[in-house]
């Protein structure tokens, strides 16, 4: 170490470690109470986003699109299809864990034969049952599960759909 530089970092090291020292000191033994804890308002929970009001690219008739999101590489979804142009329907199995699902949401965004959007519905799914803890149905990440995710005040005839997978939280 340079002569001149160990000269300037004692010092330095030095105060450092009073300042440390001082800000560690016990709390008088006649302090009946700690000081209070400042409560901390934490932000809303993130909505998931919302559905393109036109695709970029028009759909297939039927089609039915996953959209890339945080939980789709933890689920694998097959059968998917467009079940008489009211709903989604097709069959969810959760792939990266086997323990109970505690959430399970997924939306479907309905879009006619040129991509605008004409109704939304979600499906919402969990395996404890709140009155038994309990569940006694199929598990979603063994045999997996049926759904179906039907449109709500559709404002046209759906030609297509685009699935999303906004929330999923396992035990």
């Amino acid at each position: 170490m340079h002569p001149r530089l160990g000269a300037l970092a004692r010092p330095a090291l030095a105060a450092l470690t009073l300042g440390l020292l001082a800000g560690c000191s016990a709390a008088p033994a006649d302090d009946p109470q700690p000081a209070p804890v400042p409560s901390v308002a934490l932000p809303a929970p993130k909505q998931a986003a919302a559905p393109a009001a036109v695709l970029a690219t028009p759909p297939a008739p039927g089609e039915v699109r996953v959209e890339d999101g945080p939980f789709t590489d933890r689920v694998r979804l097959t059968g998917l299809r467009l079940d008489g142009g009211r709903a989604v329907t097709g069959h969810l199995t959760v792939t990266s864990d086997v323990s109970d699902v505690l959430a399970l949401e997924l939306r479907a965004a309905f879009y006619d034969a040129k991509g605008t959007l004409v109704g939304t519905g979600a499906f919402h799914y969990q395996e404890e049952e709140e009155a038994s803890g309990r569940h006694d149905g199929p598990h979603a990440g063994r045999e997996g599960i049926d759904l179906t995710v039907g449109a709500d005040h559709l404002t046209g005839t759906p030609a297509a759909a685009v699935l999303s997978l906004p929330v999923l939280v396992n035990e």
